[in-house]
């Protein structure tokens, strides 16, 4: 219940799929939300123009066809991305969705993770009672949230007691911890899980990005002043958030993690699988970054004892 910023790679012939899902969502949900609340951004690189270019202010006004099955439900390996074997540029997407937002608070997340609910009223109602730390530290900073995965049986919890229910009988788990779990171990997340839910949302710790986190790739709310992702990163390529991540170890920043909320992703617990054509990729984008962009950010940002790539 709060404004969306939506950013869909949709290059060549996954252009006219995408406009037809923005208008089955809009047209065919049975409510008004989305209209209400979102905006998309349709974006695809110079060598992969669509043929068809909608005009925005036009195909809207036609209703979708709502008899007609949802557009997005289709096998990805149909699509033009994947027949042409292209990367996905996640961070241009990001970095879209980012800009176009119009709001000062922003919640930058990939779209299968959730939100717990009420977050938004929760964390404004904080920011207004501007109790400390809030009101006593002078650094940047931003609001990390704790993160989880949820059994594929399961739907996602709507509480903090929920989820510890779910963590206790092990149907919830932190978040990628059979694949990576030193890039989302928070500091002190045995005792976030272990401490009752709060009656008001509050800072719980206040981290840095440094000793046994220097990994950490924090999902947080930040504003329009915090640094971009660096739109070269590949999704394949992973470790896509690191280079934001370094800045912000780099510029000092204080990460202030809130007690109540929490990001669950679209059920379904990942583990480790061996992917030799990502490796391939992810070998050549560390390399990018240790070779490339570590230098840039050490001229521009300097660099910190403690703050890694």
């Amino acid at each position: 219940m709060a404004p969306i910023s939506l950013a869909i790679h949709a290059p060549g012939s996954d252009m006219q799929p995408s406009v037809n899902s923005i208008r089955y969502l809009r047209d065919c949900s049975g409510n008004d939300l989305v209209q209400q609340y979102v905006t998309f951004h349709i974006f695809f690189s110079n060598k992969h123009i669509p043929d068809n270019i909608p005009n925005p202010d036009e195909f809207l006004k036609t209703p979708y066809n709502c008899s007609l099955p949802a557009p997005y439900a289709v096998n990805s390996s149909t699509t033009y991305k994947e027949k042409t074997n292209l990367l996905y540029p996640v961070n241009v997407g990001r970095n879209i969705a980012r800009a176009a937002a119009l709001t000062h608070f922003l919640l930058p997340l990939d779209i299968e993770l959730y939100p717990s609910p009420y977050l938004v009223p929760q964390f404004l109602n904080m920011i207004a009672r501007n109790e400390p730390p809030l009101s006593t530290s002078n650094k940047p900073r931003v609001f990390p949230l704790s993160l989880f995965e949820i059994d594929k049986n399961y739907s996602p919890p709507q509480t903090k007691l929920e989820l510890q229910g779910m963590l206790k009988n092990k149907t919830a788990i932190p978040f990628h911890k059979y694949v990576c779990p030193t890039c989302h171990n928070i500091p002190r997340g045995n005792e976030w899980m272990a401490k009752p839910e709060t009656p008001l949302m509050e800072v719980f710790y206040v981290g840095k990005r440094e000793g046994k986190f220097s990994h950490w790739e924090p999902i947080f709310i930040g504003t329009h002043s915090d640094a971009y992702y660096d739109d070269r990163l590949s999704w394949e390529g992973k470790k896509d958030k690191m280079t934001q991540a370094y800045i912000f170890c780099a510029k000092d920043y204080e990460f202030m993690i809130l007690s109540n909320a929490f990001l669950v992703h679209k059920p379904g617990i990942k583990y480790y699988k061996a992917n030799p054509k990502r490796d391939k990729y992810a070998s050549r984008q560390a390399a990018y970054v240790n070779n490339v962009i570590k230098k840039e950010l050490k001229k521009i940002f300097g660099s910190k004892p403690g703050c890694v790539l």
